[in-house]
C-alpha cells in the first residue's frame, strides 16, 4: 500500500507538469511563430515480484508497476495559420525553415516570428534588436522594400525608380527541429538533438517559402489543449482518489485487533 501511494504521486506530479505546459500553450496561442509543446512520458521501473518462466505459479511472472514520469518535452513544427498585415519587413515561413538572428553575445538563434523593423542604423532586426543573418542594411532614402518568395530584397528609392537588390535572407533548417533548445523571445539556439543547421536559400533544398506582409500564427489549437486540460485534471483526480484509496487501507490495517 505503500508502494500505492508513491506511485499515485508520480502520477499526480506528471498531470501537474502536463498542465503547466497546456498553460503554456493556451497563454501564447496568439504569439507569433510559436510552436506548441506536448509531454512525452515513460513507466517507471518495476518490482518484479516472482521473474517469468518460473516452476511455481504463472509462467508470466508477476510485476508491479512504480509509476510514470516524464522523459521530455516536444515541440510540435507543424505550420501555423497565416495573417496578412501587409507590413513591408513582416515576413512569414511557408514551409520548413528559420530565419537567423545574431544575439548579444555574438551566437546565433533562429525563430519563425519574422516581425522585423529597422534600427536606427538601417539594419533589419528584430523587435529585441536582435540583427537579422546575414545582415541587411536598408538605404536610408528608400520608399519600397520588396522581398520575393525566395529571400531576395530588392529596394526603391524613388517614385517609379528600378528596383535594386540588397540581399538575400539566409534560411536555416535542421534535421530534428524538435530537439532545438527553447530561448524565449521566439528564439531558439542549436543543440546536440537538433543536429547541425543546413542554411540554404528559401523555396530550394526543402526550404520553405517566403511571404511578405504575412505573419505565420501560432499553431495552438484552443479545441484541442482545453480537451488536454480536462483530460490532464481527471487523470489528476484519479491519481488523488488511489492515494486516498491507499490511505484507508493503510488506516484499517492499524485499526485490526487481533
Amino acid at each position: 500500500m505503500l508502494r500505492a501511494l508513491w506511485t499515485a504521486a508520480s502520477g499526480m506530479a506528471a498531470q501537474q507538469l502536463n498542465v503547466d505546459t497546456i498553460s503554456n500553450n493556451l497563454a501564447n496561442v496568439n504569439t507569433t511563430g510559436f510552436k506548441r509543446q506536448r509531454v512525452d512520458y515513460q513507466d517507471l521501473f518495476y518490482q518484479t515480484l516472482r521473474e517469468p518462466g518460473t516452476e511455481e505459479g504463472s509462467g508470466n511472472g508477476l510485476e508491479v508497476g512504480m509509476g510514470v514520469y516524464p522523459v521530455s518535452t516536444q515541440k510540435i513544427f507543424t505550420g501555423g495559420e497565416m495573417e496578412r498585415t501587409d507590413a513591408p519587413l513582416d515576413l512569414a515561413i511557408e514551409g520548413h525553415g528559420f530565419f537567423q538572428v545574431q544575439l548579444a553575445d555574438g551566437s546565433r538563434a533562429y525563430t519563425r516570428a519574422g516581425m522585423f523593423r529597422l534600427d536606427q542604423d538601417g539594419r533589419v532586426v528584430t523587435p529585441d534588436g536582435y540583427a537579422l543573418q546575414p545582415e541587411l542594411t536598408v538605404p536610408a532614402d528608400t520608399q519600397e522594400i520588396v522581398v520575393n518568395v525566395n529571400g531576395v530584397v530588392s529596394v526603391r528609392t524613388s517614385a517609379g525608380g528600378v528596383p535594386t537588390d540588397i540581399g538575400t535572407i539566409e534560411m536555416a533548417s535542421f534535421s530534428n527541429p524538435a530537439g532545438l533548445r527553447s530561448l524565449g523571445h521566439s528564439l531558439y539556439a542549436e543543440s546536440a538533438a537538433a543536429g547541425d543547421p543546413v542554411t540554404g536559400i528559401a523555396g530550394f533544398d526543402g526550404m520553405g517559402q517566403i511571404r511578405q506582409g504575412m505573419q505565420e500564427r501560432s499553431n495552438v489549437s484552443v479545441v484541442d489543449e482545453m480537451v488536454g486540460m480536462i483530460t490532464a485534471q481527471r487523470a489528476y483526480e484519479l491519481s488523488a482518489k488511489a492515494i486516498q484509496t491507499a490511505d484507508d487501507m493503510i488506516r484499517i490495517s492499524n485499526n485490526l485487533r487481533g
